[in-house]
């Protein structure tokens, strides 16, 4: 078992940044793959970013580009995302998730344990 917890989550103006913490706990860390994932309210969850075992591989929505950044400190055994240049449209509960398969994925399907999620709101 892994348990995740978010944390980071806020109010922010449109243009403004946020750093999501995800503290993972229970088995190995860099067992798994890290993934971020959002759903705004009254639409279906969505992947944002995801992260290799070690670090070097990073996915991202083509919506997130630019703006977001993935990383991870095994040591801290936490998965953060740094979001910037916020728009009105990232607005959305963020959930991180661990996978224990081997590469990267952005299907949620593959995602074994999430985190109980953490809301983002963006005001124009």
């Amino acid at each position: 078992q892994v348990q995740l917890v978010e944390s980071g989550g806020g109010s922010v103006q449109a243009g403004g940044s946020l750093r999501l913490s995800c503290a993972a706990s229970g088995r190995t860390f860099t067992s798994y793959g890290m993934g971020w994932f959002r759903q705004a309210a009254g639409k279906e969850r969505e992947f944002v970013a995801a992260i290799s075992k070690g670090g070097g591989g990073r996915y991202y929505a083509d919506s997130v580009k630019g703006r977001f950044t993935v990383f991870r400190d095994n040591a801290k055994n936490t998965v953060y995302l740094q979001m910037n240049s916020l728009k009105p449209e990232d607005t959305a509960v963020y959930y991180c998730a661990a996978d224990g398969s081997p590469g990267i994925t952005m299907v949620e399907a593959e995602y074994d344990y999430w985190g109980q999620g953490t809301q983002v709101t963006v005001s124009s």
